[in-house]
């Protein structure tokens, strides 16, 4: 084949250290687009960003060449850079030290997007935690003991 071509579509989820609630509802809209700068910067696309006071869900559109663990570092690391300086009374905020990351085919997309833009709706009746484990039980990941998940 004389080109590459490739639909890399990765759905990227972790929270914040102990699922503090540091992400509240007046600068959330500022950090989900500035994980999408983070994105651009990077050469990704942030298809999706959004979540609610303790974590995150992004989907992302990657080139072959960009690693889904380099993905999750620039992430999690420029935002948590970017936080502690935009808002001081942050200074205590971080992310948990791991994440999860699932494909995702170009026919789920839509319902992905639909998925993380309510994600205020749907944590309405599920906690992070139960939402966590059915992400990682839908997509057949084999957790040994599952009261480690969240660390």
């Amino acid at each position: 084949m004389a080109n590459t071509y490739s639909s890399l579509f990765y759905h990227l989820v972790f929270s914040t250290k102990n699922r503090k609630k540091f992400i509240t509802q007046d600068i959330e809209n500022r950090v989900w687009a500035y994980i999408g700068g983070i994105a651009r910067m990077h050469g990704i696309t942030a298809v999706q960003v959004g979540g609610i006071e303790d974590h995150i869900h992004a989907l992302i559109l990657s080139p072959p060449k960009i690693a889904p663990s380099r993905i999750a570092q620039y992430i999690k690391g420029d935002s948590s850079k970017w936080i502690h300086v935009e808002f001081p009374k942050l200074r205590a905020f971080a992310w948990q030290d791991g994440y999860s990351v699932f494909s995702a085919s170009k026919s789920s997309v839509p319902s992905i997007v639909a998925y993380i833009k309510n994600q205020r709706v749907h944590h309405q009746g599920n906690d992070f935690e139960k939402e966590y484990i059915d992400l990682l039980d839908r997509h057949e990941i084999d957790v040994v003991d599952k009261k480690y998940i969240l660390g």
